[in-house]
């Protein structure tokens, strides 16, 4: 039976392993704190948060997000720790709410390693606090409790932790917020909204739903969520979580009612809705009792194909992620059993004569190895089942979902609207490197992207020739440029190249011959300013029209379709203007039309100090090499992320570039 709690109330666990759930309707910081018979925190390593996840008994998440897991195990906690304080905080910057009243409630659950509910909470009644002490648990005459505290704080974490007894509090929480920032770079864009019952469902054979009110989109679902934040809305990274497109909607780049009528320009993805979309129709018959649901392309709500394989895609990724966690606690839970054991049976002192204690270590192995057979069993079990539906969705995949190496590229035609999204890459864990997870980022791009070129950047980088790798970063550039190029409709999309030393001149081969790049790549510190001086200027003039609401009032030269800035060798060639205009147009640009593609070694970037900190971390980082940077939106694995790039010897990106000069050459689509 599962205890609701109310603030102020309390509940005896029942077991000492367990895991904390917490569910916010935007990305929060997760972390806890470790505390004496008087509750007081004795220092900063008596504090689990991102930049610091792990203490005796205790794990935490490594990032902000919407959903966290953070790991308790109460018999490994020191003897001096009578209570543990999970705290939740708002992270910090530009864009994002700073006060719990301005988001949904969070969610706290106290769960087994199975996932039963001991204890719950909701923290109503928040305002300003834009930190808050969530719950507690205590020892208490040998026991140990949980209580539902809920004490928000208007002051932030920097107040929470002082009202804990952390000497210098604000630069313990200016530490914490600064490794949740640099955990930002690491973080994939966030999934869909989840279904109504908060998780995927697999669909029975029947008619679906129509959409309600003669085509328009149904009511919103309670508690659906819109244009939001991360995991169930948002993550760290920023980007808006996918909505549903209404039959009917305008499509990219079409009039909207304001700008038709001189209004102000409306650069909103019309496909983000906060309707519910339909289940999808069936395409194949239920499987047997007692069978595995058979994998179906398009098996997810949506409505489109389109975005019900894009919602699939995430929901096969969420999967993988928590098939993973699951394996990983199981294999923790069965080591940490099997050393307590041994302890036990060594703490006795008649085990330590004749054969007592090799018999129980072989005991306590056997165990152990038990444990994790099943728990392989099972993850093994997930596992197939994700890569039959994968090797069901994979030939189903648009263009714009599918690696340069699916045929369907080979048909490729001009679009007429944008899709909903791009795949940029592929990830996968180490527990099955074949189940590859294509890595998505919506459209319009709402974050850019910093394609690290150092060797300092992975082992794998550091193990490769430093101009082998320079030129893998740039095609790696130019495979997502050709990507973003073949997804727009002809004229809706242009592309830049800051070039300053004109070492890129091969790997850019496939952009400047084909004829689709807006100009020839910008070199030296004039052509440099140039380019960013007329984007810039493009964004200024796009902004204040949206804001006065006087979209007839733009000079009629100026191009308001989606611009993709790509700056190679970075900062060679900038001064300290060019780099406050870069720093600007990252910041301002996505919102109106212009983004920005980096390809540069961050230890150059360094030069700079602290200035371009927050470039770096609002860029989603990739490498053009395999690497294990990158972390999902839920427990936060390090996932192998892998470029996507066209086949050796395959001149598929260079005949897909083709077709595209030649549709903006005759005006045709």
């Amino acid at each position: 039976m599962t205890a609701e709690l109310v603030r102020g109330q309390n509940h005896t666990l029942p077991r000492s392993r367990l895991e904390i759930r917490v569910s916010a309707g935007s990305p929060v910081v997760a972390g806890a704190t470790l505390g004496d018979e008087h509750g007081t925190v004795r220092g900063a390593e008596w504090i689990a948060h991102p930049g610091s996840p792990q203490l005796p008994g205790l794990e935490v998440s490594r990032q902000a997000a919407a959903d966290h897991r953070l790991a308790v195990d109460l018999d490994a906690l020191p003897e001096t720790v009578h209570r543990v304080t999970v705290l939740l905080a708002l992270p910090t910057g530009a864009g994002r709410p700073d006060r719990f009243g301005a988001v949904a409630a969070p969610f706290v659950a106290v769960t087994g390693l199975d996932g039963t509910e001991i204890a719950t909470f909701t923290l109503t009644g928040l305002d300003t606090e834009s930190a808050v002490a969530a719950l507690e648990l205590y020892r208490r005459q040998g026991a140990w409790k949980v209580r539902a505290v809920g004490q928000g704080y208007a002051t932030g974490l920097a107040g929470m932790l002082a009202d804990q007894g952390i000497d210098r509090a604000a630069e313990c929480a200016a530490a914490i917020h600064e490794a949740v920032a640099a955990g930002s770079a690491r973080s994939v864009t966030p999934p869909p909204p989840r279904t109504p019952d908060g998780e995927r469902v697999r669909h029975p054979a029947g008619p679906s739903a129509p959409p309600t009110g003669g085509g328009q989109p149904a009511a919103p679902a309670p508690g659906a969520l819109g244009d939001s934040g991360a995991a169930a809305g948002s993550t760290a990274s920023g980007a808006a979580a996918p909505g549903a497109t209404a039959p009917g909607s305008p499509t990219p780049g079409s009039p909207t009612p304001g700008s038709a009528a001189g209004g102000p320009i409306d650069y909103a993805h019309p496909r983000r809705q906060t309707s519910a979309p339909p289940p999808p129709p069936p395409t194949a018959p239920p499987a047997a009792p007692g069978e595995p649901a058979r994998p179906v392309a398009g098996d997810a709500t949506g409505w489109s194909m389109d975005e019900r394989l894009y919602n699939q895609i995430w929901g096969m990724f969420e999967d993988l992620a928590r098939a993973v966690a699951a394996y990983r606690s199981a294999v923790d839970f069965a080591d940490s059993r099997m050393e307590q054991e041994i302890d036990r049976a060594l703490g006795d002192p008649r085990n330590r004569i004749g054969g007592a204690g090799d018999r129980a270590r072989e005991e306590a192995r056997a165990k152990r190895e038990e444990l994790v057979a099943r728990a392989r069993e099972a993850l093994d079990r997930d596992l197939a089942q994700l890569a039959a539906e994968s090797a069901v969705v994979e030939p189903a995949l648009p263009a714009a979902y599918a690696g340069w190496d699916n045929p369907v590229w080979h048909g490729y035609r001009v679009p007429m609207e944008i899709p909903m999204a791009l795949r940029v890459g592929d990830l996968h864990l180490p527990e099955r490197t074949d189940l590859r997870i294509p890595l998505l980022v919506r459209l319009p791009l709402e974050r850019g992207i910093w394609i690290d070129s150092g060797r300092t950047a992975s082992e794998a980088a550091a193990a490769a020739d430093g101009d082998a790798l320079r030129r893998s970063a740039v095609e790696t550039a130019v495979a997502l440029a050709a990507r973003l190029l073949a997804v727009y409709p002809a004229h809706e999309f242009s592309v830049h190249v800051i070039d300053p030393a004109g070492s890129a001149a091969g790997p850019l081969a496939p952009l400047t011959a084909s004829g689709v790049l807006a100009a020839p790549p910008a070199s030296g510190a004039g052509g440099v300013a140039a380019v960013l001086a007329q984007l810039t200027r493009r964004v200024d003039l796009v902004q204040m029209a949206v804001r006065a609401g006087a979209a007839d009032s733009l000079p009629p030269d100026l191009d308001t379709g989606e611009h993709l800035l790509i700056v190679n060798d970075f900062p060679h060639g900038f001064d300290d203007r060019a780099v406050t205009q870069l720093r600007y147009l990252a910041d301002e640009g996505p919102s109106v039309g212009v983004h920005l593609m980096m390809v540069a070694d961050r230890e150059d970037a360094r030069a700079y100090g602290p200035v371009l900190d927050p470039l770096w971390r609002s860029l989603l980082r990739v490498t053009p090499v395999a690497d294990d940077h990158l972390a999902d939106p839920w427990v936060g694995h390090a996932w192998t992320y892998e470029p996507s790039r066209a086949p050796e010897g395959s001149r598929v990106l260079e005949q897909v570039l083709a077709l595209v000069a030649a549709a903006r050459r005759t005006g045709r689509r």
